[in-house]
């Protein structure tokens, strides 16, 4: 016969409810880059650009985004129609304040590229090219703060600014280092505007492991 458990016979606090797993391209799962194309698309600089745009001030026109790619409104909507092609933006006309306007969103905010011996050349070499691109954007980014770093209040200048340091672990602890590395960071992500403080400003936030050893010390 079954046995029967009364609610009076159990002990210690009832298991948590399982989460949902965290939808492809968000931050709690990167959408994984595999074809060179797509990657290609979205290393252009203004495609970046518009891309990092959206994703933290969007929905927005063409118009909006071309003020901040440096654009003519048609050149954005050209560049608008290729990240929507490769799956990286839509169009959002739920949000448009009437008729004449096409608003688009962020499809994918997170994204990781492919690494490893399953990568294929054609892969390798669009990666480092959107590596590269994405770069570039950031040292334009920190050469222009550094260029006007005096005009920044002084208590904003204390908190901002490089860390450099050094660490010696195993691939392992390496892996946690970076999943808790991840996980502080999301604390303050606050992609939603309602999450952010009245004094939030956005700051851009890089964590580099690189190795600092031979290949043939790494086994």
């Amino acid at each position: 016969m079954p046995e029967n458990h009364h609610d009076s016979e159990r002990t210690g606090p009832a298991p948590p409810a399982e989460q949902p797993p965290a939808a492809v391209g968000t931050p709690g799962n990167p959408l994984r880059l595999t074809d060179p194309r797509m990657m290609r698309a979205l290393a252009h600089p203004a495609r970046i650009a518009i891309w990092q745009f959206l994703g933290l001030e969007g929905p927005a026109t063409a118009t909006e985004c071309a003020e901040v790619a440096g654009l003519s409104p048609s050149a954005c909507s050209y560049h608008l129609r290729t990240l929507a092609q490769y799956g990286f933006v839509e169009e959002d006309l739920a949000s448009a304040a009437d008729g004449r306007q096409r608003p688009w969103r962020v499809r994918v905010v997170a994204f990781s590229m492919p690494e490893g011996a399953d990568t294929t050349a054609a892969m390798r070499d669009a990666a480092r090219l959107l590596a590269e691109s994405v770069h570039a954007s950031v040292e334009e980014l920190r050469e222009g703060y550094h260029d006007r770093e005096l005009e920044y209040p002084g208590r904003w200048r204390e908190a901002l600014g490089a860390t450099h340091d050094v660490v010696h672990a195993t691939p392992e602890e390496l892996t946690t280092l970076r999943g808790r590395l991840i996980e502080v960071v999301g604390e303050y992500r606050r992609l939603s505007r309602d999450e952010r403080p009245p004094a939030a400003r956005r700051v851009y936030v890089r964590t580099d492991l690189i190795p600092w050893f031979e290949p043939d010390a790494g086994e």
